[in-house]
């Protein structure tokens, strides 16, 4: 992919992430761009050569929207993305939402 288009997956994946979790705190870490919940990382997102990916969604909250990602490469907690998918809004809001709640379990105990 191109340089302009991994920058247009990012910026949009980026404004997802703000509008699902506007009380996140935007830090680079782990040598990318990604956001960090009640001290805690939330979800991070890269461009690579031929896809864009975004990290954080745990084993667990992965698992749960498996047959929403069924048309996506995905590994260990990474949702690949390419200028040929059109990024689901909704599906990756729904996600930041369901870290963020994983988050706050385990603050809590």
């Amino acid at each position: 992919m191109k340089t302009a288009e991994n920058r247009e997956l990012l910026e949009k994946i980026r404004e997802i992430i703000r509008e699902a979790a506007p009380e996140a705190e935007e830090k680079f870490s782990y040598g990318m761009p990604g956001y960090y919940f009640m001290g805690s990382p939330l979800v991070f997102y890269a461009a690579f050569k031929d896809h864009c990916s975004f990290f954080g969604a745990s084993g667990t909250v992965l698992e749960s929207f498996k047959d929403e990602l069924k048309d996506f490469k995905t590994a260990k907690g990474t949702i690949h993305f390419t200028k040929d998918h059109k990024i689901p809004k909704d599906l990756i809001e729904r996600i930041v939402q369901a870290k963020m709640q994983e988050v706050e379990k385990k603050k809590v105990k």
